[in-house]
């Protein structure tokens, strides 16, 4: 039983999760509204290639499971900045990511599920105005926030346990009905290649000497593997084995919102269950949204293969393309009126799942390594009460996002979400895969990583979304300066991950091999090689310095006699007395050390079975790779 009154119940479920909800709520943490609206867009506008980053994950979170995972629930933390902050010692590094990891959190998380979500709300209401679509994203992020504040992770990770079933029931019944109406998979392939929009609504480009449609169809469009110089709204195959790779491990191995809940397993054995379960369910993307996504191009070619910029703007508001309509299309339009609900049911789900497992490792984040900077001997239920409080703060953030979310004009949701991504998060891949297998990193070494990183991500980012170019066919002069052009246009988000992360890398060792190393005894149970010692780590120095006075600060609160008014928010909150919630936490340092490396304890018939699943699992990816590539 999971107790929302204590500082790990609320934030990791007590550390007492089942690896199926653990599945699931990976799953559903990962499938937003953004993937119904993204995937299925770049599915009708490109072709199956997208879902490389689907099976991508697959790899990935074995790489969760079997490698990042036991150290993280070795060491004992809560937050992937604590992690970094044992890790190295200082706090100008964990202060950095948390604040990094919440501005990601609003530009590509919540805004993302936002506008994919007010698309769905707009075209299923028939809403003309913004009034009516304001109202509906204010209710739902008010239901997503009640959600997170009155229950934490585990009323979190329930919640994605049905919407997962929801979800998968929604949109099977959806793939059914589209594959139907265009014939079979058979044809589906047959008909895409033909899909292309009338003349009315094809704006036409100068490739190679000749004119061809904006939004032409490619011939590779059932191949998984591009071209090398694929363009932006495209994935080269370099990009899959670099950028794409990078991208992922920070997004599965070192982001707060995914790794809370592998960290609320009971043991190893059951945060590897929980992978399994989520990579099993990767595999159905594919067929549940980017198939459907070609069959809405086959179906409604000029509303979603429309590239002309006067046709499209009249269609979805967009000058730039109507790819992010196909789903909800298909959903209007195929389906009967009481499926029709059940799928805006699904698209709440997803919306809600999603927003739900922000706001909870956002307040996380925020609780436990910004709170604390200022507040350093807080009481747990200070951390408690702060932590659902910032889920209001997100909800003003978000609603005062929406406006700019509402105008942005870029065709292809996901691709957005992976080039900020690409932007931003490869030094951050860098810092965790080196900490994890290399002791000799230290703290000046990975600071220093992550700042050459990220600022040379944030010339990216300025160079893409600071100079913006005009809508393919519109006839309005590109007036971008030639090196952002080059820059831009010729150097592809994912292959730009890669540099970034290979710079960051030799940084953050160089600085390190020139700077002093970390005692040995200081990464007990904080590297890959050390996961399974039971001797107790000597504290970094400022570890030392804050906990001088803990002890008596902490008996000294509890002697305090609480107003009435504080005994009112703690019931809210669902706060016990606070003398009884430290008690739970009185522990000698070696027994600390040795209950931490029995979470990595597997019975040895599991560790097989599960070994034997993980392979399994990973051949059928390879094999859908082979078949589409």
């Amino acid at each position: 039983m999971s107790k929302r009154s204590s500082i790990s119940g609320y934030f990791l479920a007590s550390r007492n999760m089942h690896w199926v909800p653990v599945g699931a709520s990976l799953f559903a943490s990962n499938i937003g509204s953004e993937h119904f609206i993204g995937l299925a867009g770049s599915g009708a506008a490109s072709g199956v290639a997208i879902a490389t980053y689907e099976m991508n994950a697959i790899f990935i979170l074995m790489i969760l499971g079997w490698f990042f995972v036991p150290v993280y629930l070795s060491s004992g933390i809560y937050t992937m900045p604590e992690y970094l902050r044992l890790r190295f010692g200082g706090q100008r590094i964990r202060v950095f990511l948390s604040v990094l990891a919440l501005l990601l959190y609003i530009f590509t998380k919540i805004s993302a599920d936002l506008l994919s979500g007010a698309l769905y709300i707009k075209l299923a209401l028939g809403l003309k105005g913004e009034s009516g679509l304001y109202l509906s994203i204010l209710v739902l992020l008010i239901i997503a926030a009640i959600f997170t504040i009155g229950g934490g992770l585990s009323a979190v990770i329930w919640t994605d346990f049905v919407q997962t079933i929801l979800m998968v029931i929604g949109a099977f019944i959806l793939m059914v009905f589209a594959m139907v109406e265009v014939g079979g998979y058979d044809g589906l392939v047959e008909k895409y290649s033909k899909a292309e929009a009338d003349p009315a609504f094809t704006a036409m480009k100068l490739e190679n000497g000749k004119n061809v449609s904006c939004m032409a169809i490619q011939e590779n469009f059932m191949h998984m593997l591009r071209p090398a110089d694929a363009p932006g709204d495209d994935l080269p195959w370099t990009g899959l084995f670099t950028g794409m790779l990078i991208g992922s491990i920070w997004y599965w191995c070192a982001d707060q919102v995914i790794v809370q809940r592998t960290l609320a397993s009971r043991n190893v054995s059951h945060a590897k269950g929980g992978v399994l379960l989520a990579g099993t369910l990767k595999f159905l993307p594919l067929f549940l949204l980017v198939l459907p996504g070609m069959a809405a191009r086959v179906l409604y070619r000029n509303e979603v293969g429309c590239s002309d910029p006067v046709q499209c703007e009249a269609i979805c508001q967009s000058p730039s393309g109507c790819t992010n309509i196909a789903f909800i299309l298909l959903v209007l339009d195929l389906m009967p009126t009481g499926l029709r609900g059940l799928m805006l049911a699904v698209m709440m789900a997803a919306l809600m799942s999603s927003l739900t497992s922000v706001f909870n490792s956002a307040s996380t984040i925020f609780t436990i390594d910004i709170w604390t900077r200022f507040r350093s001997k807080a009481s747990d239920s200070e951390l408690l009460i702060v932590g659902r409080m910032f889920v209001v703060v997100l909800l003003v953030v978000s609603i005062a996002w929406i406006p700019i979310i509402n105008s942005y004009k870029e065709s292809q949701l996901f691709h957005y979400i992976q080039a900020v991504s690409n932007f931003l998060c490869p030094p951050i891949t860098a810092v965790f895969l080196i900490a994890l297998f290399w002791p000799r990193m230290n703290e000046p070494g990975a600071f220093w990583a992550l700042m050459v990183g990220f600022a040379v991500g944030l010339i990216r980012f300025g160079l893409q979304f600071g100079y913006s170019s005009p809508p393919c066919g519109s006839g309005l002069e590109d007036t971008r300066p030639d090196f952002v052009k080059s820059a831009v246009d010729k150097f592809h988000y994912l292959h730009f991950g890669a540099f970034s992360f290979l710079l960051s890398s030799c940084v953050g060792v160089l600085v390190s091999l020139l700077t002093p190393a970390i005692a040995e005894d200081k990464l007990y149970r904080l590297t890959f090689w050390t996961r399974f010692s039971t001797e107790v780590r000597a504290k970094m120095e400022d570890e030392v310095d804050e906990e001088e006075d803990e002890t008596q600060d902490k008996i000294a609160g509890t002697l305090e006699e609480m107003s009435s008014g504080r005994k009112c928010i703690n019931l809210i909150c669902g706060i016990e007395n606070q003398a009884d919630m430290e008690d739970e936490n009185i522990k000698s340092a070696q027994d600390l050390a040795i209950e931490a490396a029995e979470f990595l304890k597997e019975d040895p018939k599991y560790k097989r079975l599960s070994n034997i699943v993980a392979v399994l699992v990973m051949s059928m990816a390879a094999f859908i790779y082979g078949f589409f590539a």
